[in-house]
């Protein structure tokens, strides 16, 4: 895995802003389950990095704050870790995606603030969720400017290829598959099933064989 250390011009340039990752399990839940079902999607290519909580530095500059959004997706930067994401180092390419949940603390300027930042230095979509009321939101680029999602019930992702459906007061994120996101939990309970399925096939199997013997080739 490529590890990217910081240069020694780039040490005043923190790679913690001193924040908690999430104010309370529920935000933290969406935050996990949205950053590894995307690590799973992506898993099989090499210059697609995903991160959770990292801090992104646009530019080079401390006159700018750097934002560190809950989920951030990067086309073409290669996986590997990273104790922030300076973008001078990163072939100057932005996230491409970004996704904020959020929590009871965050208030309308300060959203207000992210979205204009994600609008100002690149971000294609940026996905805004709030589990508490159940209400997702979602905005494109088009040209220099973010043009709200004015039907994201059944969006499609262009960059991600997920899509999304509200209903039974949760959001429901699918693959392109179709397989949905599912929790850690959820992922082991489905490896289980699927493991004892197949040690059940294969002692069937074994059934078949003990009395009419082994199958022809």
């Amino acid at each position: 895995m490529t590890t990217f250390f910081s240069t020694d011009a780039d040490l005043h340039f923190s790679d913690s802003d001193g924040k908690p990752m999430a104010d309370n399990t529920e935000q933290f839940r969406w935050i996990v389950l949205i950053k590894e079902n995307l690590e799973i999607l992506f898993a099989n290519e090499p210059n697609v990095f995903v991160a959770g909580d990292l801090l992104w530095y646009p530019v080079k500059s401390r006159l700018i704050s750097p934002v560190a959004p809950d989920t951030m997706v990067v086309f073409g930067r290669p996986k590997g870790r990273r104790g922030s994401y300076k973008q001078w180092q990163e072939d100057n390419i932005a996230p491409q995606v970004v996704w904020e949940i959020l929590s009871p603390s965050n208030n309308a300027d300060e959203m207000e603030r992210k979205l204009e930042f994600y609008q100002t230095y690149g971000v294609e979509e940026y996905y805004q969720y709030d589990p508490d009321r159940y209400e997702i939101k979602g905005w494109q680029r088009q040209g220099e400017q973010f043009l709200p999602i004015a039907h994201i019930d059944g969006w499609t992702s262009p960059r991600l290829g997920i899509s999304f459906a509200v209903g039974n007061h949760e959001l429901v994120i699918y693959r392109p598959d179709g397989r949905q996101f599912l929790s850690p939990v959820e992922l082991e309970q489905r490896a289980e099933q699927a493991e004892q399925q197949l040690q059940d096939m294969q002692a069937l199997l074994q059934q078949y064989r003990d009395r009419f013997g082994e199958l022809d080739s």
